[in-house]
């Protein structure tokens, strides 16, 4: 089980990577919404992998990342779905210098209806909570 700072490195991973792309290759894309920053949240430890969520200005999005468990390699963009209490989701893998590979399942994009980052973190922490509603599941 992934401890607190282990949990506390995966965020900052998350989020030098994704700030680097949002003033690198995302700088001029007018898709970003300048209200929101780049934030990792919710991140905990499940199933002997790190799970959360990643908000940039350009998208909200769940993650899951390698940790002290089993890892399912993928190539970039190939999909697997993940089980939680609410349902199952696809996730398409991604690798980025910093992280290295991580799956991602898109919840936003763009998120241009947010006006300000608090409502986007609240957004992305009820999306992670609700993963684990077992009344939510369809």
């Amino acid at each position: 089980m992934a401890e607190a700072a282990d949990l506390a490195a995966a965020a900052a991973r998350l989020e030098a990577t994704f700030e680097a792309i949002r003033t690198g290759r995302m700088q001029d894309v007018p898709i970003l919404n300048a209200a929101l920053r780049v934030e990792a949240v919710g991140l905990r430890s499940w199933n002997g992998c790190v799970l959360g969520a990643l908000v940039t200005p350009w998208f909200i999005n769940l993650v899951v990342l390698p940790g002290d468990g089993a890892w399912r390699a993928l190539r970039p963009t190939e999909s697997t779905w993940y089980g939680f209490p609410s349902g199952r989701f696809q996730f398409i893998a991604a690798e980025e210098p910093g992280i290295g590979e991580f799956h991602a399942c898109s919840l936003l994009s763009p998120v241009l209806e947010f006006a300000d980052h608090e409502t986007a973190r609240e957004t992305a922490r009820v999306a992670v909570e609700s993963l684990f509603d077992p009344t939510l599941l369809g």
